[in-house]
């Protein structure tokens, strides 16, 4: 009897043991809730880290790419406070999260602020009263 028990737990320890060494290939494909808990419980999380308030400081960031370049910002010494900060922690959260680049991460959070304010992905509001003149 305790031969199966140390069996099964072996091969739990090992299970477990291999899904923590690849939760990188396969955490991307577990639903938005999922990782959103499994992103919170991560220990490098805990840590506080301040965004930057300022294009300079966006750019430091890296909250800038060939697409979306704020260096013509910083180079007219633009005196604006930078990005919205709720949009960089969660911009900041996806990149850390599913490991994508400012773009990618932009596009996702662009999609599920749409989604969120019954937006389509092809930027038609979904509501059936909607009437549209052009």
């Amino acid at each position: 009897m305790a031969y199966i028990l140390y069996t099964v737990l072996l091969f739990s320890l090992l299970a477990a043991t291999v899904l923590y060494f690849t939760r990188s290939r396969w955490t991307p494909y577990l639903p938005d809730r999922v990782q959103d808990v499994l992103y919170r419980l991560h220990p490098s999380n805990f840590t506080y880290s301040q965004l930057p308030s300022s294009f300079m400081g966006d750019v430091e960031g890296g909250f800038t790419s060939a697409d979306f370049d704020l260096s013509s910002n910083v180079m007219e010494g633009d005196s604006r406070g930078g990005l919205d900060q709720t949009a960089k922690r969660e911009i900041q959260r996806l990149m850390k999260m599913r490991g994508i680049n400012f773009d990618e991460a932009r596009r996702v959070y662009m999609e599920q602020r749409f989604k969120k304010n019954g937006i389509g992905a092809d930027g038609i509001p979904k509501d059936p009263k909607f009437v549209s003149f052009s």
